[in-house]
């Protein structure tokens, strides 16, 4: 193994017996045949992929197992971003904000501080044009699961989304909405917001 060279644009961490070769399978493979290298363990990650995983060691964030979230992505204090949940390029979200299980965030989705994005939620994606709008959603939101808001959407501040709705026109800030389309059921009342109260104790990390 010592004497086996590889790209620049391969790293290679290893002793006289041993290596971890960490790069682009189509590279690495020519070189595994042509010295004969049959005593190996392949993990694939990604295939033919243009965009990297997002570097997650310095966020101070609570991010489980699983969740998928692409480079660019900014993401607040505190956020909590639970298993299977999937972030695109660009998507940015405010601290103390709940991404739950299973939630796709679409490139350059955004999301204020203090929300909770229910399971399995889906918040359409905009990367091109860099002149479109990309879906909004704003400070202490709740998003229920399963529902979806489409491209270019802006969701107010405070306000909810039911479970399963699906938004196609603006939400104004403290507004209920559910069904599909979504239409405006009322304005967020005392009950309303006992019953979609977002936990803090949740966002400790």
């Amino acid at each position: 193994m010592s004497q086996v060279v590889f790209p620049d644009t391969i790293k290679v961490f290893k002793n006289n017996d041993f290596a971890i070769i960490i790069g682009d399978y189509q590279l690495i493979e020519p070189i595994l045949k042509a010295n004969n290298l049959t005593d190996n363990y392949i993990e694939t990650a990604a295939q033919n992929t243009g965009v990297p995983m997002l570097d997650i060691k310095h966020i101070n964030a609570r991010i489980e197992p699983g969740a998928i979230i692409r480079d660019k992505v900014e993401i607040g204090d505190n956020a909590v971003i639970m298993m299977g949940a999937v972030i695109n390029i660009g998507a940015e979200i405010g601290a103390k904000t709940m991404i739950d299980m299973g939630a796709v965030f679409g490139g350059r989705a955004i999301v204020g501080e203090n929300s909770h994005i229910g399971a399995n939620a889906v918040l359409a994606g905009v990367v091109e044009p860099a002149s479109a709008q990309p879906v909004r959603i704003g400070n202490n939101v709740v998003v229920g699961a399963n529902a979806v808001v489409l491209e270019g959407v802006q969701v107010g501040d405070g306000a909810v989304v039911g479970a399963g709705a699906v938004v196609t026109k603006d939400v104004a800030a403290g507004a209920v909405v559910a069904g599909v389309p979504a239409k405006i059921l009322k304005v967020k009342d005392q009950k309303t917001t006992d019953k979609t109260k977002i936990e803090s104790t949740l966002r400790k990390l």
